[in-house]
């Protein structure tokens, strides 16, 4: 069952925004060409972040959940610097869909732009869609808010927060899972606290389906309350990509096989994270 909607998402929904990121047919593979084109140019040896990627001959055929950490605050250059990657490599032919907090693809201003670049509201019907009717590559960060405003001195930890719905759909369309450990992102800012607590005290939960409320040193705020962007300094974003891991023949409605499948997911992610933290010092 979908999560309720809160308050200022129905009212964001208003004029129809909740029809956005709903239809991977959307994808416009000439659009995500030219933002690899114009936002590439800040991702790549010499330039402004640096990409590392490894594990490419892990990749399966499509369709295929690709389960990554998600670390950067909200200007996620993790996501960013791994879809540039991606299409580099792939090319537009081959869509990658991330999952995203329906408040991004909300607003007439972002929810066009990103919807056209296949980026998709989270929620199991959609995700079928896309890996069933589609045959097409999903890309799910199931720690959302709770893992990309982690503490900084968490940085090396993944944190899905509980949320195993992406093992389910795993299960239900027997697609493999592909996990990948990213580091990098989380340099671009220190992470004081998530805030919970002040998330919580302000209804953030039932008004945005929103868990955290950060504290944390950016710029160009300088000491920050609140998940507002900021300007990333420099860093090199490391991606590690591992080997499939196939899901059960089970039941999605089987919770042991769920959670079973889970544990295993974030044990590689972890795993593969724990080398990145390794090698950091390495080029």
């Amino acid at each position: 069952m979908e999560p309720e909607k809160g308050q200022f998402l129905r009212w964001l929904h208003r004029d129809g925004g909740s029809r956005w990121g709903t239809d991977p047919g959307a994808y416009d593979p000439c659009a995500v060409a030219e933002t690899v084109r114009s936002f590439g140019n800040l991702f790549g040896d010499g330039r402004y972040f640096p990409l590392e990627v490894t594990g490419w001959e892990h990749v399966p055929p499509a369709p295929a959940m690709f389960v990554c950490n998600h670390s950067g605050g909200t200007t996620i250059p993790d996501v960013w610097g791994l879809g540039v990657a991606w299409y580099r490599h792939f090319g537009v032919e081959r869509p990658l869909h991330p999952m995203a907090h329906e408040m991004v693809l909300s607003t007439a201003l972002t929810g066009p732009y990103f919807s056209r670049r296949g980026v998709l509201r989270g929620g199991r019907a959609i995700a079928n869609r896309v890996l069933v009717e589609y045959r097409r590559d999903l890309l799910v960060l199931p720690g959302g808010d709770l893992d990309t405003w982690r503490p900084y001195s968490k940085r090396w930890d993944v944190v899905f927060g509980g949320r195993i719905g992406y093992a389910r759909i795993a299960i239900a369309t027997g697609v493999p899972i592909v996990p990948i450990a990213h580091a990098g992102a989380h340099e671009t800012l220190v992470v004081l606290t998530t805030g919970r607590r002040i998330a919580r005290a302000l209804r953030l939960p039932q008004i945005a389906r929103a868990e955290i409320f950060p504290i944390h040193l950016s710029l160009p705020w300088g000491l920050t309350v609140g998940p507002f962007p900021h300007l990333p300094i420099p860093t090199r974003l490391r991606y590690r990509i591992g080997a499939p891991i196939a899901p059960p023949d089970a039941s999605p409605d089987d919770d042991e096989a769920v959670r079973t499948l889970d544990a295993r997911v974030r044990a590689a992610v972890q795993s593969q994270l724990d080398e990145l933290r390794a090698t950091r010092h390495k080029r």
